[in-house]
């Protein structure tokens, strides 16, 4: 069987990673599906770490490794401190005004978030087409204030800050701007590459407001596969079932335009910058209303049911299990 470009089929990435068995038990946060950080008990703090490659875009490519490692960090509640970097560069199409650009987006997206760059590696490799960055973050946070999934319990409610996809807007006005131009005009796809900065891929702002305002159960920032795998991934990494409404997740503009024009559904288009929050029903509102407070648009798109009921969304009218895309919409408009 061969895979698609994507992310590896979840019964055989769950198999892999029941038959890894960790014996030091400082490691609290352990890999399963839906985890996307490690916890390492350091006594009175978690050492969290996180790793992500950048392989879709291209353009502002430093800001994105940045960012997407760092909102991991933040989903349990850590602030990102360290920050080591892995740049795999095209042959025959890397020279030093690509590389300075890179070298000085991840420097300044670094300085934005108060996070050191501490090492690393780079080559030019044979065989890409475009380069390739991977990210490895390192955060800390005191023990006592650790965002564990675990947590999560039914009839805790499930929040979504900003709406969707903003990051998957982002990359189709950057990669796809010659299609975009048949229909869109150009001041739409500028506004739409600017989706990096407003309403922005880092969700570190909202994370913290959320853990300040009210006891936060779990935190998951949906990446690839979109918004709805990001709900199924939650619910794995939980134990829980859960219950989303399709007609109240928030879907940005004109990233749902866009999506129609390529016939991509966007709840499967890739998602940084926004960010699933459970809650208790009784901490939910005040979340809402700090997350709000910063200008971030925050919705209550449903709630944790018992595991039994599985992961369920209702569209239509219909309830139906929660659609997951192993292989991202924005994967498949490239390939």
């Amino acid at each position: 069987m061969r895979f698609d470009p994507g992310k590896l089929d979840p019964q055989l990435l769950a198999e892999l990673l029941a038959s890894n068995v960790i014996k030091d038990e400082r490691v609290v946060i352990r890999p399963a599906v839906g985890r996307d950080v490690c916890a390492i008990s350091m006594g009175e703090t978690y050492l969290v770490a996180k790793t992500d490659p950048i392989t879709f875009a291209t353009d502002r490519i430093g800001q994105y490794v940045v960012h997407v490692n760092a909102n991991d960090i933040a989903t349990v509640g850590a602030r990102p401190r360290w920050f080591l970097l892995t740049a795999l560069l095209p042959e025959k199409r890397t020279d030093e005004a690509l590389v300075r650009r890179i070298w000085e987006e991840v420097r300044s997206t670094l300085d934005s978030i108060g996070c050191e760059l501490c090492g690393g590696h780079t080559e030019v490799t044979v065989g890409l087409d475009r380069p390739i960055l991977v990210g490895q973050m390192l955060g800390e946070v005191d023990a006592d204030k650790l965002v564990d999934k675990a947590n999560v319990a039914p009839g805790d409610r499930i929040l979504l800050t900003k709406g969707v996809p903003i990051e998957g807007t982002a990359i189709m006005a950057l990669e796809c701007a010659d299609d975009l131009r048949a229909a869109f005009p150009d001041e739409t796809i500028r506004r739409a590459r600017a989706f990096l900065d407003k309403p922005g891929i880092s969700v570190l702002p909202e994370a913290v407001a959320a853990c300040r305002a009210g006891r936060v159960h779990a935190m998951h920032d949906p990446t690839e596969g979109g918004v709805a795998t990001g709900v199924w991934e939650l619910a794995e990494a939980a134990g829980c079932g859960v219950l989303v409404r399709e007609d109240l997740i928030p879907i940005v503009e004109p990233g749902g335009a866009f999506c129609r024009h390529f016939g991509l559904n966007p709840l499967g288009t890739i998602s940084s910058g926004s960010l699933l929050i459970c809650a208790p029903p009784a901490d939910a509102a005040e979340i809402q209303a700090a997350v709000e407070a910063l200008g971030v648009v925050c919705a209550d798109i449903g709630e944790v049911r018992p595991r039994a009921e599985g992961a369920m969304i209702v569209r239509d009218g219909k309830t139906v299990p929660i659609p997951i895309f192993p292989q991202d919409e924005i994967a498949r408009l490239l390939a």
